[in-house]
Parts: structure tokens; sequence; C-alpha cells
């Protein structure tokens, strides 16, 4: 985000109704911006006006036109927008695109919570397990389904998180193609967790008491966790989210 000093206005000139991709070329523009961080855009349309091929276009009651000017306007600093022109550039087909030199003297604050603004955006990094577990829907464990059984269990073993997928298509060393219908039962499950080695492989055993048939799958995996927040990362793998 842009702060209080020295920034560049980029002002995005095209015709309503161009399209980029099958997209609406505005649209296109403003997603471009967004996802890769852009501080704040706007986008205005003109009432009037005319462009290169100078042909006057209006809005009234009696002539609607879908060819008028759009303005994409956005403030940022001068190594970001250098790194963005390249494809603003392409995306802005036959448009017109003007950079201007300008001032900010108060930078804008993206919430009004102290507490959000002060909060820092961690990345944690490292090394862990992934456990793939799986089995059928219909499994059951003292009584209950072994996927409910399996997290109960996952959980009381503090485990960092799991997630139970259900299969939709596929098939097994039969060759046959199994298909998830609306009112079907016996559908495959994939259980799948992420935790540092250790806690993985002290669970281990309670998972061959558990398992009646079933395949499991242990896999190395780079982590990268997200996090928001004022506290410093342990940067312990254990802190993941589920898989």
């Amino acid at each position: 985000m842009p702060q209080s000093g020295k920034a560049l206005k980029v002002s995005i000139y095209i015709a309503d109704g161009e399209t980029y991709h099958g997209v609406g070329r505005a649209s296109a523009l403003l997603d471009f911006l967004f996802y890769r961080g852009v501080s704040g855009a706007t986008v205005l349309k003109g009432v009037a006006g005319f462009g290169a091929d100078h042909h006057l276009h209006t809005a009234s009651l009696v002539d609607v036109s879908d060819r008028l000017p759009i303005k994409v306007e956005f403030i940022e600093t001068l190594v970001k927008v250098e790194e963005l022109l390249p494809t603003l550039k392409e995306l802005c087909g036959t448009g017109l695109i003007e950079v201007q030199e300008t001032t900010i003297v108060k930078a804008a604050n993206s919430t009004s919570d102290p507490a959000e603004q002060s909060a820092v955006h961690h990345k944690v990094e490292g090394k862990a397990k992934l456990l793939r577990i799986y089995i059928d829907e219909t499994d059951k464990w003292n009584g209950k389904s072994l996927h409910e059984a399996l997290v109960e269990a996952l959980r009381a073993s503090e485990i960092a998180g799991i997630t139970v997928y259900k299969a939709i298509l596929g098939y097994g060393s039969g060759k046959h193609v199994h298909q998830r219908h609306v009112f079907s039962a016996g559908a495959s499950l994939m259980l799948a967790v992420i935790d540092v080695e250790p806690k993985i492989r002290s669970f281990l055993p309670i998972l061959d008491k558990m398992m009646p048939n079933g395949l499991v799958v242990l896999s190395d995996v780079d982590i990268i966790t997200y996090r928001r927040g004022s506290a410093t990362p342990s940067g312990s793998a254990e802190e993941a989210p589920h898989a």
C-alpha cells in the first residue's frame, strides 16, 4: 500500500462494451489490479465523449450507447506501476494509458480497527508429513462410521487438522468405474491430515487398530501457512491448517 509521499496515478481509458477473453475489459482490468495487490482502484463511466475513431457517443433516454468512455484509475508506487504496466498495456487493448506523477498527502487506512491495523501478516514455511487414508463410506468401527471415529481419534491425539473428502468418480484395482450418484451410499472417502512427523508417527499405531481395510499413504510435504496477527508465530508445522 502506498504511503504518504511521491507516487504515480494511472488512468486507463477504454470503451464500454469491449471484452477481453470473453470478459468485460473494465472487469478484467479491475480483477487484475485487485489480485495483484493494488491498494485501490476506481472505475468511472462517461456520459458522453469520443475516441480515436472521432465518433461522438452519448447516453440519453433516446440514444443509449454501449461505446461510452470508461476510465479505470488507481494510485501506486513507481515500482508497482512499472511491474504492472506490461500486462495493463495488453488488457487495455486499443485504449489509452496515462501515468502522472502525484503526491499522497494522507495515505488511506485499510481498516478503522486499530487492532487490525497493527496486525502483522505472517508467512510460515516448514517441513511436515501428509497422511492420506482411503476407506469406504460404509466402513464401521465399534458401531460408528469409521471416518467419524478417525476424526475423533485424530482430534483426541491433538493432530493439527483433518479434512474428509468424498469421491464422485474413480476406479480401483478391479478396474470398475464407480460414479457417485445423488442418492447412492458407499462412496470412497479420503481423509487428509497434515502435521509434523513425530505427531503423525505417534498416531500410526492407533490407526493400525482402527483400519479394517483400506489404503494409507504417507508423504513428505512442504507447508506454507499464512496468518494475520500481532503475535510472533512459532514456525511449527503443528500450526498448519487442516489439509
